[in-house]
């Protein structure tokens, strides 16, 4: 039949007379499959110049729109043991309900009136400040006692020093007086006894003139005794002012380091003070975690840590629990060499796990079981798994989304782009090339201005 062979059958058979072969070889046959062929053949080549968008797909899952509104574990921030549980798995709570009761395992913590016997601390230490305060005024009366008493003493020496000045001048005045009654007196002896030996004057005359000189003469000492003794007292004077400004520098000083002792104690017990209170306060909040409450109004998805007594660290996962009222999106993931084709506002369509889709690509319009979203987020720093993290959300202006999608859920993205004929998209395909990097005529305004 394939006519192959060096010894043709048809040469040796006639074939016409067989019913399939004339059925076969008839000529109007194959103008049928001829017409078809051209019918399909026009029919291929319209196709090929229908529209069609190019896509960028990825593969995700669905989350919430802001970080708050995700799945999340509530964990202590102390260690603890498990004592009692108030909710069951899949049950709702709200915000600041009591999920499971802890008891203490740290023994610095076992005391169960730690807080009180910290307050009596603090109150005996307050006293302590109290007798610091009352110490540190006595010490200040004393120290302004003892100034204004230096100040009076050495007003008191100042006085004594002038007096003594004074008198110096006084004595020194009469020291001089007393020289010029000796020269006096010398001069009147010379005089009488000259005269005494002409005979003018008796010896009686002389010898009294003599015991007048003589006089005078221990008048001038006494007066220069008084003068020395005056000048002694102004030096003992100007000493005593010496002595009373260092004795009471001494007394201040002792006072005042006495003073900086007192607050030094002041200031420490203020501390220890303080730092007492910051303790209770602390314990007050640790007694308060010992109560496990939810962060926010939600679904106890399961719980982590289970059963009674059972202890745990602190930051340690205890139970997952799934907000309440929170606005769905996707998470997809791209590859980077579709990165720039990325923008926000970009049109998306996504197909759900569990939600039946019949998806025709680049033909959006007429895809059943999608739904609708744009960009709302796009991440600048690759993920772990080697794509770029592109977040969306639900499309105002699409279809809603259904009310039963759960998060966590698988989901199927087609980012949608430009619009291309056919046989442009398939000679792309076949060639390697990325899709065509466009920006919407609005975002390129937006960036220009």
């Amino acid at each position: 039949m394939l006519n192959i062979s060096r010894s043709p059958l048809h040469g040796k058979v006639d074939l016409s007379e067989y019913t399939h072969s004339q059925v076969v070889f008839h000529r109007k046959h194959f103008m049928t499959i001829d017409r078809f062929l051209i019918v399909f053949g026009i029919i291929l080549l319209i196709i090929l110049f229908l529209p069609w968008t190019q896509i960028v797909s990825g593969n995700g899952q669905v989350t919430t729109l802001t970080p708050d509104q995700r799945p999340q574990t509530i964990q202590s921030p102390i260690p603890g043991r498990i004592e009692k549980w108030y909710v069951k798995e899949g049950e709702f709570v709200n915000k600041g309900d009591t999920i499971l009761h802890i008891s203490e395992i740290k023994n610095e913590y076992f005391d169960p009136q730690l807080v009180e016997r910290t307050g009596q601390q603090i109150e005996a230490k307050s006293m302590s400040v109290k007798s610091y305060e009352e110490k540190v005024k006595a010490l200040n009366n004393q120290i302004e006692a003892l100034v204004t008493e230096r100040r009076l003493k050495l007003n008191m020496a100042s006085n004594k020093l002038i007096q003594a000045r004074l008198k110096v001048q006084s004595d020194s005045i009469d020291f001089e007086a007393a020289k010029t009654n000796i020269e006096i007196a010398k001069r009147r002896y010379d005089r009488i006894e000259s005269l005494e030996g002409e005979g003018l004057y008796s010896l009686r005359d002389l010898e009294e003139n003599k015991l007048k000189l003589q006089e005078t003469e221990a008048k001038l000492i006494s007066q220069e005794n008084k003068l020395l003794s005056s000048i002694n007292e102004v030096i003992n004077a100007e000493i005593e002012i010496n002595r009373v400004q260092a004795e009471y520098t001494d007394k201040i000083s002792k006072a005042q380091s006495d003073l900086y002792t007192a607050q030094s104690g002041q200031f420490d017990t203020s501390a220890q003070v303080t730092k007492l209170e910051n303790e209770r306060t602390n314990y007050e909040m640790r007694n308060d975690m010992y109560f496990i409450r939810a962060p926010q109004s939600g679904i106890i998805n399961k719980a982590i840590r289970g059963g009674i007594g059972e202890t745990f660290k602190e930051g340690e996962r205890l139970v997952g629990i799934m907000p309440d009222g929170y606005d769905m999106a996707v998470e997809t993931f791209v590859e980077p060499i579709d990165l720039p084709l990325m923008y926000i506002g970009a049109k998306v369509r996504i197909q759900f796990d569990g939600w039946p889709a019949i998806v025709f690509s680049g033909w959006p319009n007429v895809s059943y079981g999608t739904y609708g979203g744009k960009i709302v987020a796009i991440e600048n720093f690759i993920s772990d798994n080697g794509k770029y993290r592109v977040l969306i959300s639900p499309d105002p202006e699409a279809e809603t989304w259904p009310s039963d999608v759960r998060v966590g859920s698988g989901a199927f993205t087609m980012a949608l782009l430009e619009d291309v004929p056919i046989w442009f998209e398939l000679w792309r395909k076949l060639n390697g090339f990325p899709p065509n990097y466009y920006k919407p005529e609005n975002l390129t305004k937006l960036d220009s201005k």
